[in-house]
Order: C-alpha cells, then structure tokens, then sequence
C-alpha cells in the first residue's frame, strides 16, 4: 500500500476513516498498512505502561498488536466529535470518544482522544494521538 498511484491516494479524511475502522476490528496489520515506512505515532500524554511515540511503520504495527493482544476490552464504537480542516491540505485533526465493553460485559468504558494526522500521498506520516490516560487504564481492566 505504501506505493499507491497518484489515482488511489486517500485525502486525509479519508485515512482517518480506515484509521478509525482498524481500531473498530483491533486490526493492527489493517492500522500499520496506514502508515508510511518511516512514520512516527507520539502519545504526548503518554498513559502508564505505553511508550511516547513509536518510529515507524512496524513499531506501529508491533505495539498496537501487543497492545491490543494484552486487553480484554472491545471497542464497540467511535464517536466521533468532530474534524478539523487546517491549512495545510494534509493536515486533520479529529476529536473523538472510543466506547465499548470489558469482557463480562458489564462493564464499558470511554476513551475521549484527539488526533492531529499528518497524511502524505495517502500515508500516515505523523499522528500525534491525545488521549485520556485514566479512559485506557480503565480500558485495560
């Protein structure tokens, strides 16, 4: 996917939109396939026991599959708040509330976040991911 033609290349909102559904189907190889080789994803409010940014496209691919591999809860929904266009046609910012369930089924959980995605020729390069730290612990279980 990293050598899209110029015909095939996502707008920005449109790889938000797959970024959103990889996260709906805890897909990690669907999330990476996303993101350029050299990418880098930073958590600038980093929760306990999750690194401040991974470098590249397999650190991503790797982390979110250990990350998602360790949890238990399930994303049943993303609402999403809202999308910014800025300035710079390759920039998005979106707000949004990931919702779902821990395993028992009783218990759910909110994560809001906001995301600035930078996009290049339909790839993620840059995403700096704000989310609520107490949202994922509890999130974790």
């Amino acid at each position: 996917m990293s050598d899209l033609e110029p015909s095939a290349v996502r707008t920005p909102r449109e790889v938000l939109a797959c970024y959103y559904q990889a996260i709906l189907d805890k897909s990690a190889d669907d999330l990476a396939g996303l993101y350029a080789v050299d990418a880098v994803h930073e958590f600038p409010f980093t929760p306990p026991g999750f690194p401040p940014r991974y470098e590249g496209r397999e650190a991503v691919r790797a982390g979110y599959r250990a990350a998602w591999g360790a949890s238990p809860a399930q994303v049943e929904e993303i609402r999403k708040t809202a999308v910014y266009e800025t300035a710079d046609p390759e920039v998005v910012i979106a707000e949004h509330v990931v919702a779902g369930t821990l395993p028992n089924g009783h218990a759910t959980f909110t994560v809001p976040g906001l995301l600035i995605l930078h996009v290049h020729r339909g790839l993620i390069t840059r995403v700096r991911d704000y989310m609520d730290g107490s949202g994922v612990a509890s999130a974790r279980g």
